[in-house]
């Protein structure tokens, strides 16, 4: 679960300077966006905000399995059946996404939107639910059946029944998009912040990096780190909502798409990264991996780093993170 209250940014001394700092909330992709500029004026803020979310909204769009009119649905229903001819944009997402599975050994994986809700999350679960319902619960799942066909720009799912969604992934794309499009149009500074999944450039009016404080979800009145950050994505995967206990062991809302069973031991990842939409993958399949698996695999790629509070309340950090403990 990617929430905001777990990534705070502290925008300090705003209006020093020729250039001010203007933000926007709004709910965009079934989710709150907070969009950050600096600009001249209001009026030039404001209308850089307005690109940024015509942007997200283009995404979503293309990626939503929600919209019957997406090409995404259009994969899903012809699964099993027939290749889907889709733009270079969308095809390219996937084909990072399937790469990004082969990297975690499936702990990611888009066909997971394939799987039956076999887990519930209200507080209604009071029992295991049964082993056979688990395991036939990810018999679709596969991101090996994900036929992608360059030459002609396809994707075809090959068994029936089997959907993609990017849950996972598409808001930290869509911040990175919308971030690309600002830097473009010349907005020299600012922040998305997706739901947690954040994305920043440049620094703040007063010449001040970007902050990002990071709290510990067992009590979050207490943020235990400060880091600035001037360039690159930050995004927390969490489970301090969304979990249920049975016999003593809690278990999370992030379900490992290869058994069916939800991830424990974590229940809190953040991850750092060159952009938000690798970061949102990686955050999710630290969760799945597990402590010493997901640091091993964050500690072999360059660039990346990740802070990780485990159900005791032990924090744990990637080789080469430097934090400014508070």
């Amino acid at each position: 679960m990617k929430n905001s209250l777990f990534l705070l940014f502290f925008l300090l001394s705003l209006s020093v300077s020729a250039q001010g700092t203007f933000t926007r909330t709004l709910k965009l992709m079934g989710s709150r966006f907070d969009i950050t500029v600096t600009a001249k004026d209001s009026a030039e803020g404001n209308k850089n905000i307005d690109l940024a979310v015509a942007e997200i909204s283009r995404i979503e769009d293309l990626i939503s399995s929600w919209n019957p009119n997406s090409q995404t649905s259009e994969i899903n229903r012809n699964a099993g059946k027939n290749p889907v001819k889709v733009s270079y944009e969308l095809y390219n997402l996937i084909e990072r996404a399937i790469s990004l599975s082969t990297l975690t050994d499936g702990a990611f994986d888009i066909s997971y939107a394939s799987m039956d809700k076999i887990w519930v999350f209200d507080g209604s679960v009071t029992q295991m639910p049964n082993t056979a319902d688990i395991q036939s619960s990810v018999v679709k799942v596969g991101f090996q059946n994900i036929v992608l066909d360059s030459k002609n720009s396809t994707v075809f799912l090959k068994e029936e029944g089997m959907k993609i969604g990017f849950g996972a992934i598409g808001k930290g794309y869509a911040a990175d998009k919308a971030k690309a499009l600002l830097i473009e149009k010349g907005v020299t500074a600012g922040i998305i912040n997706a739901s947690g999944d954040m994305n920043t450039w440049g620094r703040q009016s007063n010449g001040e990096p970007w902050k990002v404080a990071i709290t510990n979800p067992m009590d979050k009145n207490k943020v235990f780190a400060l880091l600035p950050i001037t360039q690159g994505a930050v995004v927390t995967s969490g489970d301090y909502e969304k979990f249920v206990t049975l016999d003593g062991k809690r278990y999370s809302h992030i379900i490992d798409p290869r058994t069916g069973f939800p991830s424990t031991g974590i229940i809190s990842v953040t991850v750092f990264a060159p952009k938000a939409e690798l970061a949102d993958a990686l955050a999710t399949s630290v969760f799945v991996m597990g402590k010493e698996v997901g640091l091993n695999r964050i500690n072999q790629m360059p660039q990346i780093e990740c802070i990780i509070i485990d159900d005791q309340g032990n924090i744990s950090t990637s080789e080469h993170i430097e934090i400014e403990k508070l």
